[in-house]
C-alpha cells in the first residue's frame, strides 16, 4: 500500500468512527471538563517534530486537543492540536510499518468468541505482563496486591509496570482508591499502562457469553469506550491504545469497530483465578477490584518470592518500546 492510500484508507476509518459519536460524550465530574470528544486519524508532527498518529481529538477548558500515541513505541500523550502540524507522505508511509499500526491490524482480524486479540508476547521475553482489571465493585481494592507490585521497585530501582485495564463506574466510585494508585505512580514506584476496559461493563448472569458482556442487545460500543475515556482524561489519566473487553467476550462485529477506534484488543493467557499457569511471555490477568480474591492469593507467592517474576511494559508484547504512560 503506497502513502497516498494508506492516508486515504485510516482518514476514511477516522470519519466512519467520529460518526458514531456526533455529540459529547456525558461523563462523571471530574477535575477536568472534557467535550466534544471524538475519533480520528491523523498523522502529524508533535510539538518535538516526532511523527505520531492523533486517534481523538475534544475540547478541555476550551481548548482542541488531541490524544496522540507514538507508533514506534505506543507512548500516548495530550496535546493542544494548535502545536502539531501534518506528517509528510514519506512519514505517513514510514507509519504504516510500525509496531501500533501492524499489530492494530493483527489483533483485530481473527475474532472469536472468547479471548481475542493480545494474548501473549508476539517475540520471546523473558518475563511476563501483568494485567489487573478494575471492573464496577463495592468492595475495597487489593491494595496489598499493589503494594506487593510496588515494593518490587527496591529491587529493581525503578518503577515496575503494569497494566490496570479500568472501568468509568470504578474510577467514579473509588476516588480515594484512584488517587493512592496516581500517587504510587508519582512516587516512581509503579508504571501503569492505563487500559480501558469498558465505562459500565454490562453483564447479566442470566444470559449466555454470545449474548452478554458488551454483546447484550441495546448495548452501546461505541460510547462505552468513548465515555470510559472521557473519564480517564477528567481523572488526568491518559488512555493507552489498548483495550480490554469485558468478561474477554466480543465478536467479529465489535472488533471491526474497535479497529476503527485505533484500540488493540488486550486477552490474556494467564488468568490466574481460573488456575492458567503463567510462563515467559505471558499475559497474567488478575482482578484488583476485590472480586475475585482467589486469582490475588495466586499472584502474591509469585510476587513475594525469591525470585520473583520480571514484569515487563505492555508495550514489549507487540515488540514496541519506550516509557510506560503514568
Amino acid at each position: 500500500m503506497n502513502a497516498r492510500r494508506f492516508i486515504s484508507r485510516f482518514f476514511s476509518l477516522g470519519a466512519c468512527a467520529a460518526a458514531f459519536l456526533l455529540l459529547p460524550i456525558d461523563s462523571p465530574a471530574g477535575t477536568i471538563t472534557i467535550a466534544d470528544y471524538k475519533p480520528i486519524f491523523h498523522i502529524c508532527r508533535d510539538a518535538s517534530g516526532t511523527v505520531s498518529l492523533a486517534i481523538r481529538r475534544f475540547s478541555r477548558d476550551g481548548v482542541a486537543e488531541f490524544l496522540l500515541v507514538n507508533p514506534q513505541t505506543l507512548e500516548t500523550s495530550v496535546l493542544p492540536a494548535a502545536v502539531t502540524s501534518p506528517a509528510s507522505l514519506s512519514e505517513a508511509a514510514e507509519v504504516e510499518h510500525s509496531p501500533f499500526v501492524t499489530a492494530l491490524a493483527r489483533s483485530n482480524a481473527q475474532p472469536r468468541l472468547q479471548n481475542a486479540g493480545l494474548t501473549h508476547a508476539e517475540s520471546p521475553q523473558q518475563g511476563v505482563f501483568l494485567t489487573v482489571d478494575m471492573c464496577p465493585s463495592k468492595r475495597p481494592f487489593e491494595r496489598e496486591m499493589f503494594t506487593a507490585v510496588a515494593d518490587l521497585s527496591g529491587k529493581t530501582g525503578s518503577a515496575v509496570p503494569l497494566a490496570v485495564a479500568m472501568t468509568g463506574k470504578w474510577l467514579e466510585r473509588h476516588p480515594e482508591e484512584l488517587l493512592w494508585l496516581k500517587n504510587e505512580v508519582a512516587s516512581g514506584k509503579l508504571a501503569i499502562t492505563w487500559v480501558n476496559h469498558s465505562y459500565s461493563h454490562p453483564y447479566d448472569p442470566k444470559k449466555p457469553v454470545n449474548i452478554n458482556f458488551l454483546l447484550i442487545p441495546g448495548s452501546d460500543f461505541i460510547k462505552e469506550v468513548l465515555t470510559a475515556e472521557t473519564a480517564f482524561l477528567e481523572q488526568g489519566l491518559v488512555p493507552s491504545p489498548f483495550f480490554r473487553f469485558p468478561g474477554l467476550v466480543a465478536d467479529g462485529t465489535l472488533l471491526k469497530k474497535l479497529r476503527q477506534l485505533s484500540l488493540i484488543p488486550l486477552g490474556s493467557d494467564a488468568w490466574l483465578a481460573k488456575g492458567e499457569v503463567p510462563i515467559n511471555g505471558s499475559i497474567i490477568l488478575v482482578h484488583g477490584n476485590g472480586n475475585e480474591p482467589q486469582g490475588i492469593r495466586r499472584l502474591l507467592p509469585l510476587l513475594r518470592g525469591e525470585n520473583p517474576p520480571r514484569l515487563l511494559p505492555l508495550a514489549k508484547a507487540i515488540g514496541a518500546g519506550g516509557r510506560q504512560e503514568k
